[in-house]
Formats: C-alpha cells, sequence, structure tokens
C-alpha cells in the first residue's frame, strides 16, 4: 500500500490561499530559466555564462524549492502555466483527483485517473 496523502474537499481547499502565492512564483522561475537558458547558450562561447549562469542557478534553486513544496504534501502539479493541480482522493471506494486550476475560487471539480482535466465533473 502506498502512503499517498488523499484529501478530503476541506483540505484541498484549506491549501488554496498557499497556493495562489507559490503558483506564480513557480511559473516566474520556469520562465526565467527558459529565458536564462536561450541566454547562456549564446554567452557560454564568450564568457562561460558569466551572470548568466548565476541567474539560471538561482531560478533552478526557486523552482526546485516550489516543487518540493508541492510534493511534500502530495499535491500534484499537471499545468505550470495555467496552474493546474490535483489533489489525489477517494470518491465513492474510487481512486480520484480533486481538480483546481488558479482563477477558480475553490476547489469544485474531481476526475477519475483515466480521463483527466477534459473528464471534471463537479463535486
Amino acid at each position: 500500500m502506498t502512503d499517498e496523502r488523499l484529501f478530503t474537499i476541506a483540505e484541498a481547499n484549506a491549501e488554496l490561499d498557499e497556493l495562489r502565492g507559490r503558483l506564480p512564483r513557480l511559473r516566474e522561475a520556469r520562465q526565467r530559466l527558459i529565458d536564462t537558458s536561450e541566454r547562456i547558450t549564446s554567452a557560454v562561447e564568450v564568457d562561460g555564462g558569466g551572470v548568466e549562469g548565476s541567474d539560471w542557478f538561482r531560478a533552478q534553486e526557486s523552482l526546485k524549492a516550489e516543487l518540493l513544496w508541492l510534493a511534500d504534501r502530495g499535491i500534484l502539479l499537471r499545468d505550470p502555466e495555467t496552474g493546474l493541480i490535483d489533489f489525489p482522493a477517494e470518491r465513492d471506494g474510487m481512486r480520484v483527483f480533486l481538480c483546481w486550476q488558479l482563477g477558480e475560487d475553490e476547489v469544485a471539480w474531481y476526475h477519475d485517473e483515466q480521463t483527466g482535466f477534459s473528464g471534471r465533473k463537479p463535486v
């Protein structure tokens, strides 16, 4: 048996304020990694990466910290761009995911393991 955390709707909703603060930071760090990687490719030929290399490592550490925070809580990030989050849960004896996306007021949807976002149903 797995030690996977299963969330109730109330427990998932209790995480939302923190997620609303963390997801934009995660997206920003991810974008900085992408942008800096492109600049490093050019700069490495000139000066070994210089400032861009330092920026990349800072962005990497920031992204890593946010991803570890999610993993430690058993929260699944499905799409960093839209802030799509799944919370493992159980409904009628079946494993499901409570589904929330940045911009939504509360966790109001769920889906089974096979259907994903397109198969969301109201809780």
